[in-house]
């Protein structure tokens, strides 16, 4: 169905559409290349919210010779009126002759209906090149579009004995400088970060993104269920935190508003944040990927609720000793049928330490 020439072409518009990997939220990342007669003349992609989508950016670019090219984009283009126009309607007026996206849109209001209606204008329509690698790029726009919730990243770091720190608490710091700056560059992917009020308490952190080139920093999520933090704590400062809650305290929650934080009140049935709830909320409000730097009790709550779809583990190669502290705190199972099994999808040095992705499937 599609020739090396079109695998080519689409892995290159691929390539574009990671340059928005940390701009694009809540918007898919995109990119866009126009060939004709075996020649790119424009290129594009998405680079932020509100702003022209990959393909008019290469459509300008091509200007002319749009004419009778061959639109490689990673995602179907949208035939729906957002804050940009419909890009189906500015391909039909270009006078492209095919369109090859590289995955359907999950989105509702979109999900097979650029496709056709390029079809209805006599344009060429393919779909499906290079499918899974233009999922695993948008895996939390196609996680908030089909499951209403975000796609749920749990950063770890470990001694080789699988120890996040001293008895003491004392973690700082179990990797080195390349792997924690590699977990910065995962930080700023992401749309938020969640932790909780216990790693707030003990190590005060700003949870920003720092040493890279970015102009926006991810949104940061607090869970405290028993308002437990004080407004000087670091993460509190400058906006851009939301904190939720199961406690209904109402001075504690005008203190938190008075300086800018926006509360959530999630009460589940046991005094907790209910983390569902929490999830789902995130959704609504346009978050793709959550990147989790929490404590093990938080860590092994979302897991134990089916919540986390994979886990970044940087393993440093030191040893602690059984008395250090443990990643998650799960329940003791009686059989190792019981056990959580994962699938690693990515395995590699950084620095002196190994990182991990696994999966959950």
């Amino acid at each position: 169905m599609f020739a090396a020439a079109d695998h080519e072409f689409m892995a290159q518009a691929l390539r574009l559409a990671e340059r928005g990997l940390w701009t694009t939220t809540p918007n898919p990342r995109v990119g866009c290349l126009l060939v004709r007669a075996g020649e790119v003349v424009g290129a594009g992609w998405h680079r932020r919210a509100g702003e022209a989508h990959a393909e008019t950016h290469a459509l300008r670019a091509a200007a002319e010779r749009s004419r009778g090219a061959t639109a490689y984009v990673t995602l179907e283009p949208c035939a729906h009126h957002g804050r940009t126009p419909p890009c189906v309607d500015t391909l039909i007026a270009a006078g492209v002759a095919r369109v090859v996206a590289a995955m359907q849109d999950p989105n509702p209001q979109v999900a097979g209906k650029g496709m056709a209606a390029l079809r209805a204008a006599g344009i060429v329509a393919e779909v499906g090149l290079l499918q899974e690698a233009a999922r695993e790029l948008n895996v939390g726009f196609v996680s908030r579009m089909l499951r209403g919730r975000p796609w749920v990243r749990l950063k770890l770091a470990a001694s080789l004995d699988g120890r996040t720190a001293l008895a003491g608490g004392e973690s700082q710091w179990i990797t080195g400088r390349h792997a924690r700056h590699d977990g910065h560059r995962w930080r700023a992917r992401a749309c938020a970060i969640l932790t909780g009020s216990g790693t707030v308490l003990a190590d005060d952190p700003r949870l920003t993104v720092r040493d890279l080139d970015v102009d926006r920093q991810s949104w940061r999520v607090v869970v405290d269920s028993r308002l437990r933090l004080p407004p000087t704590a670091k993460i509190l400062a400058g906006g851009g935190t939301l904190l939720a809650t199961a406690s209904d305290d109402q001075a504690g929650l005008a203190r938190l508003r008075d300086i800018g934080v926006e509360t959530l009140l999630l009460p589940d049935s046991d005094g907790r944040v209910d983390l569902v709830a929490l999830l789902a909320e995130l959704g609504r409000r346009g978050v793709n990927e959550m990147h989790v730097e929490a404590g093990p009790r938080l860590n092994g709550s979302l897991l134990r609720l089916g919540l986390v779809d994979e886990l970044l583990l940087y393993v440093a190669p030191c040893l602690i000793g059984d008395t250090g502290r443990g990643l998650l705190a799960m329940p003791e199972l009686l059989s190792l049928a019981e056990r959580t099994q994962l699938r690693i999808v990515d395995l590699r040095a950084v620095g002196d330490d190994f990182r991990v992705l696994a999966r959950l499937d």
